[in-house]
């Protein structure tokens, strides 16, 4: 894609959505009358209520000044009528016309969010104090850390600032120790060593989406789930995910299949003499082990003996906030500004996903670097998130037009992988789902839904928190909590209605699911990685390959 080259492709879903929703408020003069005369009578009633105290539940206004001064206060409570104004805009003016009305919904929250009081420095009380305390040099800082993003991102700027010189992966992130076992040129597969003095005999294989970078498991020492699984016995690999290039832009989602997870279950099979493994999927890397699932079925074989599924989707009648990127018009473009090159830039992804959490991934940055004037502070989750990859054409291009646009993968025989036509009906293998309530990406109840379509014994569970945080949960932390219920309603909401809350990490819940899959202790011994298979120490080569030179 060429430059500015996001906003090219969302300025174009944006004209085409207000297109149609400006045809019907035409049609409908009484309601745009209607609309705007609440608005005005609205502000007139604030305005009759100006020195009344209202506090604002939005963590943007929790400051005393947007409390006890009448001015600020005002403020936010005039910015809230707007943003109320426009939801019943769209919602009166959308007729049956559901997806516009979703469409445009999303475009309007992220230019409210955009415009939001605190964003700027003459509506924002703490930047002011912070200004005159400062003597204007909080916005020099600011200035100066802009420009140092726009130079460091190659003359474009995609969001504030991220601390990353604080972290070098393998040293104090991604650090697990291991060896790198196996590699193609998909993937690099590392097997970690082991730290307790028996292992379970059936092994663990993680299955990384793709369009991030695996360490997302293993961030820190104190929150890495693979330095946790080591640590309770388990012998872990983790597949590594090449960051493509012009030269992968053959590679298929077919590709993805055989010389990814199937190429290191045979190889962790050969490694271990162990016939059946157990797998984890997160996110994509869910929807690849499903259908790596269905193929193994189709072959009769039976290698995997539980499987796992992190905020996953396999039905995606209902993808949430994402679906408002997927129609074929948005899907013909994106494959046009692929071309070139042969794959998506892994910052269109990555801006894609902070534009579904702008207020958090985008604002709440930008007050702080830009407005405020200070250094961005070392956070391993946002150094991962700033860490894309990019996606090969092809993949990419399948993935968007058979799960997300025509739901193949739900019906039987309808998607074919490799030399195989596969049906999730035929998956029989025991599966734990884990979703997370405030799940931007993967709404929970569609995760829900996909737990359904298995025909083998289902565990699910939901877990406090969203996509990201909810899944890296320590139980160290003692944070957040989940719910659980032994039945398996049709309807998301009785499972939520029927479930028991538990305080705590999803974790521990999931590992005494997991350990009669896990099979008897096993003596250590011979448990770490064999010579003539190593290639170099983990984290490995793959995964230090970014879009962006430090």
């Amino acid at each position: 894609m060429e430059d500015n080259q996001y906003a090219h492709f969302i300025t174009n879903q944006l004209i085409e959505t207000w297109s149609e929703i400006s045809k019907q408020l035409l049609q409908q003069p009484d309601k745009l009358t209607r609309c705007h005369l609440e608005l005005w009578k609205d502000y007139q009633e604030l305005l009759q209520h100006l020195t009344d105290n209202v506090i604002s539940i939005d963590k943007r206004f929790t400051g005393k000044a947007w409390q006890e001064q009448i001015l600020f206060n005002f403020i936010q409570r005039a910015y809230f009528l707007l943003t109320t104004h426009i939801d019943n805009l769209i919602k009166n003016s959308s007729g049956n016309n559901k997806e516009s009305a979703k469409k445009l919904h999303f475009f309007a929250k992220q230019f409210l969010d955009s415009i939001a009081p605190t964003n700027f420095i003459s509506t924002n009380p703490e930047i002011i104090t912070r200004t005159i305390e400062t003597q204007g040099k909080n916005l020099v800082n600011g200035l100066k850390q802009f420009l140092n993003d726009i130079k460091q991102n190659n003359g474009q700027w995609l969001t504030p600032s991220v601390n990353l010189t604080s972290f070098e992966i393998g040293k104090n992130i991604a650090c697990t120790p291991g060896k790198i076992v196996f590699q193609n040129d998909l993937i690099q597969l590392i097997q970690y060593n082991v730290t307790a003095k028996k292992t379970y005999k059936h092994p663990l294989l993680i299955i990384p989406p793709w369009i991030n970078k695996y360490y997302i498991l293993d961030l820190q020492q104190e929150n890495s789930l693979v330095k946790w699984l080591v640590d309770q016995g388990f012998l872990v690999f983790m597949i590594s995910w090449v960051n493509p290039e012009t030269a992968h832009r053959e590679k298929q989602f077919s590709h993805y299949l055989i010389e990814g997870p199937i190429a290191a279950l045979k190889i962790i099979q050969e490694i271990t003499n162990q016939p059946q493994v157990n797998v984890l999927g997160y996110c994509i890397g869910g929807t690849l082990l499903s259908c790596m699932l269905a193929y193994l079925a189709k072959k009769n074989n039976h290698s995997i003996r539980s499987a796992t599924f992190l905020t996953t989707l396999i039905d995606f009648s209902e993808p949430g906030d994402l679906g408002v990127f997927i129609g074929d018009k948005q899907i013909n473009e994106l494959e046009k500004h692929m071309q070139p090159k042969g794959y998506l830039d892994g910052h269109v992804m990555a801006a894609v996903f902070n534009a579904l959490r702008a207020n958090d991934l985008i604002w709440s940055s930008f007050i702080t670097t830009y407005l405020k004037g200070q250094k961005p502070k070392p956070l391993d989750l946002l150094y991962w998130n700033y860490d894309s990859t990019n996606i090969p054409e092809k993949v990419h291009s399948f993935y968007l037009r058979n799960m997300y646009l025509n739901n193949k993968l739900i019906h039987p025989n309808q998607l074919k992988l490799a030399d195989e036509y596969i049906d999730l009906n035929k998956i029989t293998t025991p599966c734990y789902f884990l979703a997370t309530k405030d799940d931007h990406i993967i709404p929970w109840a569609s995760c829900y839904k996909s737990s359904l379509l298995l025909s083998g014994p289902v565990r699910f569970v939901l877990a406090s928190s969203g996509h990201v945080a909810g899944v890296v949960n320590h139980p160290g932390k003692n944070k957040y909590g989940f719910w659980t219920y032994s039945k398996r309603p049709l309807d998301p909401e009785s499972y939520l209605k029927n479930a028991t809350f538990h305080e705590g990490s999803w974790w521990p819940h999931w590992i005494n699911w997991l350990k009669p899959y896990a099979g008897r202790l096993i003596n250590t011994k011979h448990a770490n990685a064999r010579k003539n298979y190593i290639i170099e120490d983990a984290p490995g080569s793959y995964v230090k390959k970014r879009l962006i030179t430090i």
